[in-house]
This record gives C-alpha cells, sequence and structure tokens, in this order.
C-alpha cells in the first residue's frame, strides 16, 4: 500500500528544545571557550582528523543540558536531527562522534581542570556585563545521590559517603555553592562527600569581598568560626525555635519579620538548584569518583549562570 504523503517541513516548526538551543547558542561564549580548550586539543597530524572543538563543545553541553551518557549521546546524534544541526554536523558529514570520542573529550576537560576554567571565564563575562556584584554572598548544600548497591563487592564508590537527612539515609554527595545575593548567580563550587557538614566548608564558598553572607539553619554557628572573616552573617533560625515564636508578642513578631526578610534573600541560592534538577534533569551521579562529578556540576553551574542571565546576555549580542 502506498502512504500519502503528509506535505509537513519539519524544519520550520519553533518547538521549546529547538528555542532553549537557539537561546543557548546566542548567550555561550563560544570563542573563549574554545580558546580555553584550543592549547590541549589533540592536532590530528596522523589518522582521521579530530571533530572541531565547537563541535565537541556543544556536544558536551547537550549532554549536560539533557542528561546524557556517553553511549546515549552517540545514539541522540544518529537519531535527532536538532542535535546535529545544534552541534555542527551538517549532511555533508561522513561520520559522527562515537562514544568514545565524546568520553575522550570529557576525560581531557577533566584533566586539565577546564570545568572550573569554564565557570570562572563565564562568571568573567558576568561581571563586566554588571550582573554579579561583590556585596554579599549566599550559600548552601543539596544532595546527590549515587549508586548504593552493595551485592557485589567493590561496587559502592569508595569517594562518596552515607548521610542522614530528615530521618532518611542517603549515600552520594554534596554540592556547595555560594551564589550572588543580588542576581542569584553561582560565583563558588564545591563537592564533597555527603558526610561534610555544610558549615564545616561555608568559608571556601565565600570569593573574598562580601560584607554580609546568608545561609539557613544548617549553618547556625557559623559567625563562631574564623575562617570567614569579617563577613557579617544572617542565618535562619532552627525551625524549631521559629515553631515557638508567639506572634501575639510583639518582640517574636519582629524576629518572624527578620526570618522572612532573610528567606526572601536567601531564596535566590535555590534557583539554581531549580534548574540544576528541574530543567537539566540532574538527579544522580552519573560518574566514578568526587573528580569526574565535580567537573560535570562545575560545568553545569557555568550553563546555568548562563541561562538566568540570557536575558541581558541575548540583548548584549
Amino acid at each position: 500500500m502506498t502512504q500519502l504523503g503528509l506535505g509537513l517541513d519539519l524544519s520550520t516548526k519553533r518547538t521549546r528544545k529547538r528555542e532553549f538551543l537557539d537561546e543557548m547558542t546566542r548567550v555561550v561564549p563560544w570563542q573563549k571557550l574554545i580558546a580555553l580548550v584550543e592549547p590541549h586539543y589533540p592536532k590530528g597530524k596522523t589518522g582521521r582528523p579530530p571533530f572541531p572543538i565547537q563541535t565537541m563543545l556543544r556536544i558536551h553541553f547537550l549532554q549536560q543540558w539533557f542528561s546524557l551518557s556517553d553511549p546515549a549521546m552517540e545514539e541522540a546524534l544518529h537519531d535527532i536531527p536538532l542535535y546535529r544541526e545544534f552541534a555542527l554536523l551538517g549532511t555533508g558529514m561522513t561520520r559522527l562522534p562515537d562514544e568514545s570520542t565524546i568520553l575522550r573529550f570529557r576525560h581531557l576537560l577533566e584533566a586539565h581542570e577546564l570545568s572550573a576554567r569554564m565557570l570562572a571565564t563565564v562568571n568573567e563575562i558576568l561581571q563586566a556585563k554588571g550582573l554579579m556584584l561583590k556585596v554579599g554572598s549566599a550559600v548552601d548544600a543539596t544532595l546527590i545521590s549515587a549508586p548504593s548497591s552493595t551485592k557485589k563487592a567493590g561496587t559502592r564508590d569508595p569517594e562518596m559517603s552515607q548521610t542522614q537527612k530528615g530521618g532518611s539515609w542517603y549515600f552520594g554527595m554534596k554540592a556547595h555553592i555560594g551564589v550572588d545575593v543580588e542576581s542569584g548567580l553561582v560565583h563558588t563550587v564545591k563537592c564533597t562527600p555527603a558526610n561534610v557538614h555544610d558549615v564545616t566548608v561555608a568559608h571556601e564558598l565565600l570569593h573574598g569581598d562580601e560584607q554580609v553572607a546568608f545561609a539557613d539553619a544548617g549553618y547556625v554557628g557559623i559567625e563562631k568560626r574564623g575562617e570567614t572573616g569579617a563577613v557579617q552573617w544572617h542565618v535562619a533560625m532552627r525551625p524549631s525555635k521559629r515553631r515557638k515564636l508567639d506572634k501575639s508578642k510583639r518582640l517574636d513578631r519582629i524576629y518572624e519579620k527578620v526570618e522572612r526578610l532573610k528567606a526572601g534573600v536567601r531564596a535566590k541560592v535555590e534557583h539554581p538548584f531549580r534548574v540544576l534538577k528541574c530543567q537539566f534533569g540532574y538527579l544522580k551521579a552519573r560518574y566514578r569518583g568526587l573528580g569526574e562529578n565535580t567537573a560535570q556540576i562545575e560545568t553545569q553551574f557555568a550553563l546555568i549562570n548562563l541561562w538566568l542571565a540570557r536575558g541581558v546576555l541575548g540583548k548584549a549580542k
């Protein structure tokens, strides 16, 4: 039986995914990021020529945005024309990057700590645009689960750990971030095993020029530690103590109002985590070891900053 064609031009539909990729194409500083990778990228004097750096960067970013493993990314390039278009893999290409090529590029970025430099480069651009100020920071951490199976000896990642939160046990790591209180953009990222207390790394989340810092109740007592210098801390009251406030008393009403004001500022640190988990779909550590996972999270937050600042960056271009 002969099937009738519908006459559809599928290339003209402005899907949400296409709109997202077009937006990121405009705001990602491709030339600056390529310049970071170029000194370390193989020149391909023998054998097959390597794929262009920008193509490999675009593929690497697709993995972050759509939570794709190396094999899944290879298959997606074969299956989804939009991904090939974004990666600048035209119809004249005789081959596509396979999972080994994608893996080697990721390992190259990790070996030379280029993910941290990408985050720093993005933040320099944002600061030059006046989007990142130095008045204050907000800090927080989130748990990232890792595979916890113990059915086979040695399957648990030795660099991850177990911790308890809210009466439940979690195995994995923590991603700690420091954000600018004005813009909500991430300026510092630190990853640790899950059992490391938030307070112990709080000083590493400050850039050093803050006058004030905001944190949730998990950081109670931080002002007594000497590592954070002369920063004025505004830490949330413990929930158990806040529940005991008597709203009929004037002083307790003032305390409640102060807590609401602190929460409004502190909420800025939750926005990058929302994009990381809800939009980019990063819910579980993909790799083994803190090093590889830290590199991925640093890349994620560099891209999150660009996404959050896309309105200003898009106009600037």
